[in-house]
């Protein structure tokens, strides 16, 4: 699925109106019913909404929230924030329809203060300002956030919460931007959305279709995209009844030092589990009985190292190649890694350790072979690529390292970007935070390479390993909790995932 900026998005309402064609003003109209049906279906008729409504649009949102509301006999009330700024001609038609209907209090506010004394059990819905935002609050509205922020009350957020820009927050102010409880967007996820530091501003967000012009959206351009099942579906191939080993790819896995050869096991478990035909995993010389035991469906290779990764396997044999998961950056290391960059041939995933490994040793960045899979966690980044300001600018720093490495990066994180040398990058959509655990890396190094292995292309195995990897990490959850979950669980429903993704159906 495509996302886009709120530039874009205004412009595919525009085109929605213009060429479906509907009124701009019933499209508002689609867009509230939406989260009337939301709410409708959340909370009971016990409880109170104060709606919040700003002169713009978001406003015309939550002005015709509050009448549909009322009209399934909910105790509604309207707060408009008296800023000295008229209000678009859907706003102005939406309080219109309010008034003529009769059932809802409309107060104005001209300052915080005026704001009255609420039951907490009452939900605040924030309409002030929607995603046209272009500077953050001050004045009136910045204390009247503040207001609604320190108070107890649940907070319902149309579209966006008030304050926050849809893509750069670098200029938000924290104490001048709503923290909404739930987020109820329209069609797209904004990209704010997908950051770390705004999620105590849009808490649990909801994407909710209002059908925006369909050709509009295949129409407009965008360098963002949505990962999701029916964009993963088509990537994995269908298996041939004559299909053997051989047919499948043979991966090549460099992992694990004293210490940690967990990493060399989950990276192979997890290898062999996305698919691959055949694998052989380079161990330091004591780890060959553990690999040997714990992965038997593995070939070892054994390092002439009794405890480390100072050399490999003849390349010719492999068809893709996933190296660093626990190999540690000890001097021999190094150089053999700096060799294995120079003599690959076949693609490559680096993980963990190697990328430590180039982060000490940046000249060797131009050594990484075209259409490498880089696959680092955000300390690893930071490393490799620098320091950002937020979340936005090392989007951005990201999507310039793929260009001039001409290299995928896997961001890992809540919605994993995806990077590619072509400037587009791919968010997503599964996974949940009890994969927040040591190993899961592991797991991703080992599902792309085992991908890779089959022939998928560098960035369709990175989209398609994200994707399996969350879904697996999510199956899990629901057996073992969050809480509980750890890496080998994601292993272990790696074929659940295959499974939801509708292979057997599809052949």
């Amino acid at each position: 699925m495509k996302l886009f900026t709120t530039k874009q998005i205004a412009e595919l309402d525009k085109y929605t109106i213009e060429n479906e064609p509907v009124a701009g003003i019933d499209l508002m109209e689609r867009a509230a019913l939406q989260i009337t049906n939301w709410l409708v279906q959340k909370f009971s008729t016990e409880r109170k909404l104060l709606f919040f409504a700003g002169p713009g649009n978001n406003g015309g949102d939550a002005l015709a929230i509050a009448r549909q509301m009322a009209e399934l006999d909910f105790l509604c009330e309207v707060f408009i924030l008296n800023i000295e700024k008229s209000m678009t001609e859907s706003a102005a038609t939406n309080l219109d329809r309010l008034q003529k209907q009769g059932k809802v209090k409309i107060s104005t506010l001209n300052s915080a203060a005026e704001l009255p004394e609420t039951n907490p059990a009452d939900i605040f819905i924030d309409g002030l300002f929607g995603s046209g935002l272009t500077r953050p609050l001050d004045g009136i509205a910045a204390s009247l956030v503040q207001k609604i922020n320190s108070m107890p009350n649940m907070v319902v957020a149309i579209d966006i919460p008030s304050g926050l820009p849809g893509e750069n927050s670098a200029g938000c102010n924290e104490n001048n931007t709503v923290q909404a409880c739930y987020t109820l967007t329209f069609q797209f996820p904004k990209l704010s959305f997908l950051f770390p530091e705004n999620e105590q501003f849009t808490g649990r967000w909801e994407v909710l279709p209002i059908r925006l012009h369909p050709e509009g959206i295949d129409k407009t351009p965008t360098d963002f995209y949505w990962i999701d099942k029916n964009m993963v579906q088509p990537i994995i191939p269908s298996r041939s009844k004559f299909g053997h080993k051989g047919t499948y790819g043979h991966a090549l896995l460099i992992a694990g030092s004293y210490g940690r050869m967990g990493a060399a096991i989950l990276a192979s478990k997890s290898c062999l589990r996305a698919g691959a035909g055949l694998l052989t995993t380079h161990v330091p010389h004591f780890g060959y009985s553990i690999i040997q035991t714990a992965v038997p469906e593995a070939m070892a290779s054994v390092d002439q190292h009794d405890s480390i990764f100072t050399e490999f396997p003849d390349l010719l044999q492999f068809s893709a190649v996933g190296a660093g998961p626990g190999i540690g950056i000890k001097t021999n290391t190094m150089r053999a890694l700096i060799e294995l960059l120079k003599q690959v041939k076949v693609p490559l995933v680096l993980d963990a350790d190697a990328l430590n490994i180039l982060s000490e040793n940046k000249e060797w960045l131009s050594s990484v072979p075209e259409n490498s899979v880089l696959t680092p966690h955000p300390g690893e980044f930071r490393r490799l690529a620098g320091t950002s300001g937020n979340s936005w600018e090392r989007l951005q720093n990201q999507i310039a390292f793929s260009k001039k490495y001409k290299v995928v990066i896997v961001l890992k994180g809540a919605f994993t970007s995806v990077s590619i040398p072509d400037g587009r990058v791919f968010f997503n959509s599964t996974g949940n935070p009890g994969m927040a655990t040591a190993g899961s890396g592991d797991v991703l190094t080992g599902i792309i390479t085992g991908l890779l292995s089959q022939g998928l292309s560098p960035e369709n195995a990175a989209i398609a390993g994200v994707f399996l990897h969350g879904l697996a990490g999510d199956i899990a959850a629901l057996e073992k909790s969050e809480n509980a979950l750890v890496a080998g669980d994601i292993v272990e429903n790696l074929g659940k995932a295959f499974l939801d993704l509708n292979q057997l159906l599809e052949k």
